[in-house]
């Protein structure tokens, strides 16, 4: 899963894919800004952890579960 993080002042977006389901991101996401929670931890794939501070959040992008082919398919 793609998952693409704005942050306020920041020029760059935050971007890594997720072993996580699209419900998944989108229930800890809405369960931080609801329960007024400092920070939003989400992981990646190869477990490393993002830590986003709610205040800062502009959006959140989540791509589609289809992992990206590479090479040629025939």
């Amino acid at each position: 899963m793609d998952i693409r993080i704005g942050i306020a002042n920041t020029p760059r977006e935050l971007a890594f894919e997720s072993s996580q389901t699209a419900a998944e991101v989108e229930k800890i996401v809405s369960a931080a800004l609801e329960s007024d929670a400092k920070l939003i931890r989400l992981t990646d794939d190869k477990d490393r952890v993002y830590l986003v501070p709610t205040a800062a959040l502009t959006y959140l992008e989540v791509g589609s579960e289809e992992s990206r082919r590479v090479g040629f398919v025939a």
